[in-house]
């Protein structure tokens, strides 16, 4: 059995969060330590663990019909703490998994604090774990622990990644929104801001020449497609909002009219006092924001709670330095999360039960698991440690499954059929798994 066996998890995002649940209800003993409340990144200001700093939304929740659901229900299988712990916070959001963020906070910190296989340390590592550790710091990795990982691999990589604002629900002007969810999915629980042709025309020219902030050092780095700041996409074309964010199709008023453009907002916690802007993630100053974004009809007095801002974020060339089970090659540290090279909450979270199951594994002396491509967890660890000369972030999607053994012309079917045949691949790789650590220590 695993009891006895220690193990050091560094970081209390929701990949170490995964990882020291994981590892913790399989009889090792965890020692998982953050910086925090001792210290913070730029971006985080709860104690807690698991704080999203983004959105709080952890996209789709339709298994059979987007690939980030899917990769959900099998994180669920696999025992996720993030999973549970979002089912258990969730805040209305039609399709999507969204949270009331500090409660979700509050679950998976009380989950691990009262666990009684886990010991949660506050302090700051600067360097490398000695023994068998995870490393899931995240893509905010405080600068000392990311120059010592920068010498370990010589892999580190930098890109920006944006959040976007969240408004007073009660500053919203109400006459100006109509409620609903895009193809009337949902029970009308996002407020839609319309805009006519002459309202979205002025605001593109507003933001695409709005002051930004730290200008030169975004210029110089690249940015993920998925966190894009809005005046970066609006420079881009006069209609490229209107054909992303901001498109009303599927979105019909109370007299059945189409608006030229619309901001959706979404809840932020379970009261409801709080909605961010869909989309909207930002690198403009607080001032500008405060004038631009008060352009939209419906937030024309708009109180901010929070202004968008970027952070940097950090990860590494995963497939020149990682072993196909998360390792750094040639130690027994493995990594997991946005540092690997995933992007999005859910795929962070997946990407620690990746690395705390092949280290369990191998504490029990069995090899680690031969994730392929029928499921998105085993696409997106093959993903992250698979050779490629343009290394960039990935998310859960359907192009990086295995194709199916026949062709299948359904859209939807197609994704039935991917989603089956990858629940029941989890199935029988957690019934292999479970029953070797079981077993114990081999040999």
């Amino acid at each position: 059995m695993a009891e006895g066996k220690q193990v050091t998890v560094v970081g209390g995002g929701l990949a170490g969060c995964d990882a020291a649940y994981y590892l913790a209800n399989r009889g090792f003993r965890v020692r998982l330590v953050d910086c925090k409340p001792a210290a913070c990144s730029p971006a985080h200001t709860a104690e807690g663990y698991a704080e999203l700093v983004c959105s709080n939304s952890l996209k789709s929740n339709d298994v059979y019909g987007n690939a980030c659901g899917l990769l959900k229900e099998e994180m669920r299988l696999l025992g996720s703490l993030v999973i549970e712990a979002a089912d258990r916070t969730r805040v209305p959001a039609g399709g999507a998994l969204a949270v009331d963020r500090d409660a979700f906070s509050a679950y998976v910190t009380q989950k691990l604090r009262a666990h009684p296989n886990v010991e949660c340390v506050t302090e700051e590592v600067k360097t490398l774990p000695q023994g068998d550790a995870i490393v899931a710091t995240g893509p905010l990795t405080l600068d000392a622990l990311a120059a010592d990982i920068r010498a370990h691999t010589g892999g580190a990589l930098y890109f920006y990644d944006a959040a976007a604002p969240i408004v007073s629900a009660q500053s919203i002007d109400r006459s100006r929104t109509f409620t609903a969810d895009r193809y009337g999915k949902g029970d009308g629980d996002y407020i839609n801001c319309p805009m006519n042709k002459e309202e979205y025309e002025a605001f593109v020219d507003a933001l695409s020449g709005a002051e930004r902030a730290l200008v030169r050092e975004f210029e110089r780095r690249d940015v993920f497609e998925g966190c894009m700041p809005v005046e970066i996409m609006a420079a881009r074309g006069r209609d490229t909002l209107r054909f992303g964010m901001m498109k009303p199709v599927g979105l019909y008023d109370e007299n059945g009219k189409r608006p030229y453009a619309v901001v959706q907002l979404r809840k932020e916690n379970c009261a409801g006092t709080a909605y961010n802007l869909v989309g909207f993630q930002t690198n403009l100053k607080f001032g500008e924001q405060k004038r631009v974004f008060s352009m939209i009809p419906a937030l024309h007095d708009a109180e901010f709670l929070r202004y968008g801002v970027m952070h940097r974020n950090t990860f590494l060339d995963s497939p020149r330095v990682l072993a196909e089970d998360h390792s750094l090659r040639g130690s027994g540290v493995y990594f997991a999360g946005q540092m690997t090279g995933v992007e999005g909450y859910v795929e962070s979270a997946d990407s620690g039960l990746v690395a705390a199951i092949n280290l369990a594994l191998r504490l029990c002396g069995a090899p680690p698991v031969a994730w392929d491509d029928t499921t998105v967890t085993g696409a997106l660890a093959r993903y992250v440690c698979t050779p490629n000369e343009n290394f960039q972030p990935m998310n859960a999607n359907y192009g990086i499954l295995r194709p199916l053994d026949t062709a299948v012309r359904d859209k939807a079917l197609k994704k039935r059929l991917y989603a089956e045949r990858a629940l029941a691949k989890v199935r029988a790789l957690r019934q292999e798994i479970e029953s070797t650590l079981c077993a114990g220590p081999r040999g």
